[in-house]
């Protein structure tokens, strides 16, 4: 049996919150709730299972989401709309734009819990690395 990533917990103020911005902004879906956690399931079956925890207990996670072109079109559409920050660069240097790193495209931005989120079309290295 290959070795996959099944789920992780996303820790969040509000998980409702936090799911809920993840299903607008990347046109996915609620899939299902079991105690303490709301999982949205992502195109490979991982799911990221949001649960609430104390905002001062919080530590800031990166998670980096690869996409396609038209995925990446309606979710930057959809970033603007909603008046969220985002930046080229991960250092938040290049506010409002986007990056081509690596023959793509990339943006940087928070969640709802404070959580630094990228979307890249082309993974780090290009596609034959």
């Amino acid at each position: 049996m290959s070795v996959e990533l099944n789920h992780t917990i996303v820790h969040a103020r509000d998980n409702r919150e936090s799911a809920q911005f993840f299903v607008d902004l990347l046109g996915l879906e609620i899939t299902s709730e079991w105690g303490p956690f709301i999982a949205v399931r992502l195109s490979n079956g991982v799911t990221l299972d949001f649960t609430t925890i104390p905002a001062d207990s919080i530590v800031m996670q990166h998670y980096a989401f690869l996409v396609s072109e038209e995925e990446f079109e309606a979710a930057y559409r959809r970033i603007r709309e909603l008046g969220v920050e985002h930046y080229a660069d991960p250092h938040r240097q290049q506010p409002g734009a986007i990056n081509h790193n690596d023959g793509g495209r990339g943006v940087y931005f928070m969640d709802p819990a404070g959580h630094a989120m990228e979307l890249i079309t082309v993974p780090y290295g290009g596609w034959n690395a």
